[in-house]
């Protein structure tokens, strides 16, 4: 019925538009008690297998919303209401920013991939913050803010911006999101540089310490799927030295090999995300958890289209998985098929528990 649905409406819409629009009616319907029930009923059905315990805090399950959705954290609600396990809301900047000028969204339908070039629009920290610590929940869930540098900031200063969402948001996080790998903010991917990545967490790791007193916020770095080989071994090795809470790989890429679709749509620039990252984003993934092992939580996006993408993830090593790109294309169903295929193949494999999975095919490959 969604596949029709978007074929009919929203393929022939813009995509920013078609966005907002559903953004609207799932926010509307978050807000209608008996309806959020029936739907939350319908769409979030919980699986006691799939219980994860996860950066400190307790999930219903493994799988949440990617960074990207819901910028200004209007619609937790909405999307917990939809089956995902944790929401992470953002990117959000120091100072308000209205992005860059559109169109800055593009459908790849033949490839199931997105490409966009919003550059971080947001309302900013203060308030996302304001908005934050006057929620009402009416679905338990985890929150995860995942923050950026401000367009206009210079690099120099990065680590102060990066300071100052802090200072206002982690508080009203269930964990904090240092993202240093969007392409679409000039010279944000230089801050991936081990030199420049180790003051920038450093600054905010004891920005959130001195923020919270009562918690230990759990921090993750958001790394690019465009990194060498080496460089993702540095990040690992660095997030191991400071004693970083996680990384989540990864984030969308500047890459365009094999596409399919129209030259003039893949000439865009911008992040590519969805069905064509889906083999690089594993392979860094697998990667990391050959370096860190368990000592650190990973979070595997990038291509998570089905049950199987999601299970392939846990396997190689991610304790969360996260998807976005899919939802567009999968509709509202898209949670609850991955939440019912991930218990039937954790059922019909060797483990006892997810935890047990977590980067089995990984350990394997190793010990060969």
């Amino acid at each position: 019925m969604y596949k029709f649905f978007f074929r009919l409406v929203f393929k022939r819409m813009d995509p920013e538009q078609a966005h907002y629009t559903a953004f609207r009616w799932i926010r509307l319907a978050a807000r209608i008690p008996v309806l959020r029930t029936f739907v939350a009923a319908a769409l979030a059905p919980r699986y006691k297998e799939l219980r994860t315990e996860a950066l400190g805090l307790r999930m219903h399950g493994p799988f949440g919303l990617a960074a990207g959705f819901d910028k200004n954290a209007v619609a937790i609600d909405g999307m917990a209401m939809l089956g995902f396990d944790h929401i992470e809301i953002g990117t959000v900047t120091g100072e308000p920013q209205p992005g860059n000028p559109k169109q800055r969204l593009f459908r790849l339908v033949a490839d199931r991939a997105l490409i966009n070039r919003m550059g971080f629009n947001n309302e900013g920290s203060a308030a996302v913050a304001a908005r934050l610590a006057s929620r009402n929940p009416v679905f338990r869930t985890t929150v995860g803010v995942n923050i950026g540098k401000t367009k206009v900031v210079p690099e120099a200063e990065a680590a102060a911006d990066y300071v100052k969402s802090t200072e206002r948001l982690a508080a009203h996080a269930d964990y904090l999101v240092v993202n240093v790998s969007s392409p679409n903010t000039p010279g944000l991917r230089n801050l991936q540089a081990t030199e420049s990545l180790r003051p920038l967490l450093t600054a905010v790791r004891e920005a959130a310490d001195r923020t919270v007193t009562s918690r230990r916020v759990p921090l993750l770095v958001k790394i690019a799927p465009d990194l060498a080989d080496e460089d993702v071994d540095a990040v690992a090795d660095l997030a191991v030295e400071l004693g970083l809470d996680g990384i989540i790989a990864t984030n969308t890429t500047i890459a365009r090999e094999g596409l399919r679709s129209a030259p003039e749509l893949v000439a865009e620039t911008g992040g590519l995300s969805g069905a064509p990252l889906k083999e690089r984003s594993l392979a860094v993934l697998s990667r990391l958890y050959a370096r860190v092992g368990t000592r650190i939580t990973l979070v595997g996006v990038g291509g998570v289209e089905n049950a199987e993408d999601a299970w392939q993830r846990i396997l190689a090593g991610a304790t969360l998985v996260q998807g976005y790109s899919a939802f567009i294309y999968e509709g509202p169903f898209y949670a609850r098929a991955i939440h019912k295929g991930l218990a039937a193949r954790l059922a019909a494999s060797p483990y006892a528990t997810l935890a047990e999975a977590v980067g089995a095919e990984t350990r394997k490959k190793a010990a060969l």
